[in-house]
C-alpha cells in the first residue's frame, strides 16, 4: 500500500494595517513630504523627495516642469538631490511587507506607501500607483500568505 502523507498545513496568515494620519498643515498645502519614518517599519518610511521636499508642486513645477513631469509618468524617475522614484519606493516597501512575520502588524504610514503597498501586493504596474487615491484617515488592510494578498480598502480609521 503506497505511504500517504497529509498535505501541509498552510503558512500562517500576515495581516497588515496600514494607517494615514490626518493631513497636517504642510500636506494641506501641497507640500511634498521629507521621507517621513514608520516607527518599527523602517520599510514603511515615507519617499524621500530630495529638493522638493517642503516645496509645494506649483514651486516645484514652476522650477522644474520637465522633472514633474518625468515624475509623474516615469516610475523610475527619482527627484534631484537624493530623491526617490516611484519604482524604487514600490521595491522597498514590498521587501517589507514580503519579510513580515506571521500576525498582525499595523503602521501608520504616508499615503505613497499605501499606493506603493497596494500596487505591489496586488502586482501592478508601477504606472498604476498614480491611478490611486488614500484618503486621509482610513486605515487599508493587506492580509495574505504564501506571497498571496488580499486587500480591503478605505475603512475609516477608529472602526
Amino acid at each position: 500500500m503506497p505511504e500517504t502523507t497529509s498535505p501541509a498545513p498552510p503558512d500562517p496568515p500576515v495581516r497588515l494595517h496600514l494607517t494615514t494620519p490626518p493631513l497636517d498643515a504642510a500636506a494641506r498645502r501641497g507640500r511634498f513630504g521629507v521621507g517621513a519614518p514608520c516607527p518599527g517599519h523602517a520599510g514603511l518610511a515615507g519617499p524621500a523627495t530630495g529638493y522638493w521636499a517642503g516645496r509645494t508642486l506649483e514651486e516645484v513645477a514652476a522650477e522644474d516642469p520637465r522633472g514633474i513631469r518625468d515624475w509623474l509618468t516615469d516610475p523610475h524617475y527619482a527627484p534631484p538631490g537624493g530623491g526617490e522614484s516611484v519604482a524604487a519606493l514600490i521595491a522597498r516597501t514590498g521587501a517589507h511587507l514580503a519579510a513580515l512575520p506571521p500576525g498582525r502588524h499595523d503602521a501608520v504610514v504616508e499615503q505613497a506607501v499605501v499606493r506603493a503597498a497596494v500596487v505591489w501586493a496586488l502586482e501592478l504596474p508601477a504606472q498604476a500607483f498614480w491611478r490611486l487615491d488614500v484618503r486621509p484617515e482610513t486605515v487599508t488592510t493587506l492580509s495574505g500568505r504564501s506571497g498571496r494578498w488580499n486587500l480591503l480598502v478605505g475603512r475609516p480609521a477608529g472602526e
